[in-house]
């Protein structure tokens, strides 16, 4: 982008990862003029399990980039196996919604290629832009302000500015989008790479206060990861001498079956991991903008399914805009509804997700990840049966 570029757009995403590159691909794939401003330069890596659940692989099976996600060594996975108290069940992925698998690429892998497809589609992406602030003319949000990584000034004019920036959004700030729900937010998750066994789908471990699990991925490694109460991560973070070693205690604790099969193996990568991550659904939209993914809506990643509303809520989200843009529907009219629609769509895996993250019994744990896998299963036949925007213009291209 030329230093001092200043443009005017009927759309401009801030943010490039899951939730701002579908949102401007389908923008695009339905003909607008959208641009897309991301602070980093792709690939890149962001805190994330990056599990998709089948919902979230419906979308990408429908927007026709599940095979680009599989053609990067994103292994299909075919199998889940819980483990809880000793006892192993393990069932395959059965055909539905037209999918018959799960997949759980790298974020580097995986943001590159939904960014590639909205540049392909028509979309400006820009890579190493910083968003500052918002301009607004006449009471509503009217361009974005940024700098580029020499930090020369950019302004770019918008009809619609869409904040994709993350649960720390910059766009959500300077609106000042109010938080609408907020539930328990004391939950803590780590997690880091590892190679060597073969791994065989995904697994989960259920142990009291605690869910352990492997997700399969690029470069044949596989995410090991760890949830718990956030009070118990510090306590083992306290008494450990780093984050690699109080790691290796809460898988012990958690999955000790796991750990034994991790000493043969090699971590890869420096453990990550958070705590206190809220629960919380913003105010979605407001004269001239509008926020997706987790500028949104943020959920503990106990429930592992942060991808999958982005992409739900991007489709959602671009179909609306589209309304407005066409002049088919008063701009206040669709907004509303696609806060409408992300909410009631939410809602059900919201409530449980809030209610996994207290760590109850592992009995009701267990019977809340049974309502979890069959709420998923309703969003996916949903969105399975929903139009695909721009599949003319796909269909053409």
């Amino acid at each position: 982008m030329p230093k001092g570029h200043h443009r005017q757009h009927e759309v401009v995403v801030v943010g490039a990862r899951a939730a701002g590159s579908a949102t401007a691909l389908l923008l695009a794939r339905m003909g607008h003029d959208v641009a897309v401003l991301e602070r980093a330069h792709f690939p890149s890596d962001t805190l994330s399990t990056h599990s998709i659940s089948r919902s979230g692989v419906v979308q990408l099976s429908r927007w026709g980039l599940l095979d680009r996600v599989l053609a990067s060594g994103a292994p299909a996975v075919r199998q889940v196996t819980f483990q809880i108290g000793g006892e192993s069940v393990t069932r395959q992925i059965k055909q539905h919604a037209g999918v018959d698998l799960l997949v759980a690429p790298r974020r580097r892998v995986l943001d590159r290629i939904l960014a590639d497809a909205a540049r392909s589609a028509g979309a400006d992406v820009h890579f190493g832009i910083t968003a500052t602030g918002l301009r607004h003319e006449g009471g509503r949000v009217a361009g974005v302000t940024a700098r580029d990584s020499s930090g020369a000034p950019l302004e770019l004019d918008a009809r619609f500015v869409v904040g994709a920036d993350g649960l720390r959004s910059r766009v959500a700030r300077s609106v000042g989008a109010s938080i609408d729900v907020a539930g328990h937010s004391d939950g803590a998750a780590h997690y880091a790479y590892y190679a060597g066994p073969a791994w065989q789908g995904h697994e989960f471990f259920v142990a009291e206060g605690s869910l352990a699990g492997v997700f399969p991925t690029n470069d044949g490694e596989a995410c090991i990861w760890v949830c718990n109460p956030a009070q118990h991560a510090d306590r083992v973070r306290s008494r450990t001498a780093s984050l690699a070693r109080a790691f290796d205690e809460m898988i012990v604790e958690t999955a000790p079956e796991l750990a034994a099969r991790l000493r043969g193996a090699r971590r890869t990568s420096p453990v990550r991991g958070t705590g206190r991550l809220p629960n919380q659904v913003r105010q979605a939209f407001g004269p001239g903008w509008a926020l997706v993914g987790d500028a949104g809506y943020h959920r503990d990643p106990v429930t592992g399914h942060g991808i999958s509303d982005a992409f739900r809520d991007a489709e959602l989200l671009a179909v609306a805009l589209d309304g407005a843009l066409r002049g088919d529907l008063y701009e206040t009219a669709a907004l509303a509804g696609y806060q409408r629609q992300r909410n009631e769509a939410l809602r059900e895996i919201f409530a449980i997700t809030c209610a996994l993250a207290q760590y109850p019994s592992v009995a009701e744990f267990v019977a809340l990840q049974k309502r979890l896998s069959r709420a998923i299963e309703t969003e996916a036949a949903s969105l399975a049966a929903r139009p695909v925007p721009g599949r003319p213009q796909l269909a053409v291209a």
